[in-house]
């Protein structure tokens, strides 16, 4: 059992490679992707109010042969009628698209780079990092719902976080149903889905902040 103390706000791939449209290669479509800035920056701003740290775990390949290794993203690659091909081109080290959208990190953040799977723990120093901070209940945000939300919702879960999925902070850039359908598998077998202000009126969420 996790018994740590504090909460945390975990955000996925909220870079411009998903988010803005003038340089994203997997790009959400334009009204989803500004909704779910808008939100992630209402979202990350209230929690360094309540001193709850900001992690964002970003996506970045050295090369194409990191991510093309994957059989099955290799297999959509020249895929033209999959959304997700094209991934040979994605948040290469150094590209426009690896960096963060502005408005949802800040100087205080903690930003772990080097992602480079749909589980954010893989091969990450997120969970050193977790276990650093006395983590022990993460509330998620990021892209895509259904893909990298998903898989590290159910990996925090395995190792005993408390997870909670904010609703109005994630999105993907595929169907709206399997946005929905993801919430569901989490909420039935991995964890909470609640409005971020339910979050953080959450008693162990609320009892970090009067720890300041």
């Amino acid at each position: 059992m996790n018994n740590a103390r504090h909460a945390c706000i975990l955000t996925i791939d909220l870079h411009r490679g998903h988010l803005d449209p003038s340089v994203a290669t997997l790009p959400l479509q334009p009204e989803r992707a500004r909704r779910v800035t808008d939100a992630c920056r209402l979202i990350t701003g209230r929690a360094r109010e309540l001193h709850i740290p900001v992690i964002h775990v970003v996506t970045e390949y050295n090369s194409s042969l990191e991510s093309l290794s994957n059989p099955f993203w290799k297999r959509i690659e020249n895929d033209s009628g999959n959304r997700r091909s094209g991934m040979g081109n994605h948040n290469i080290v150094g590209s426009p698209g690896t960096n963060l959208m502005n408005e949802v990190h800040s100087s205080g953040d903690i930003i772990i780079r080097g992602k480079k799977r749909y589980d954010s723990f893989l091969a990450t120093q997120l969970d050193f990092t977790l276990k650093s901070l006395d983590v022990g209940i993460i509330g998620i945000v990021g892209v895509n719902t259904n893909s990298c939300v998903l898989a590290t919702a159910i990996e925090a879960s395995v190792r005993d976080y408390d997870v909670v999925v904010l609703e109005e902070g994630v999105e993907t850039m595929d169907d709206s149903s399997l946005h929905t359908a993801a919430l569901r598998i989490v909420e039935t077998s991995f964890g909470r889905v609640m409005k971020a202000g339910d979050f953080f009126n959450l008693p162990e969420v609320c009892g970090q902040q009067a720890a300041h």
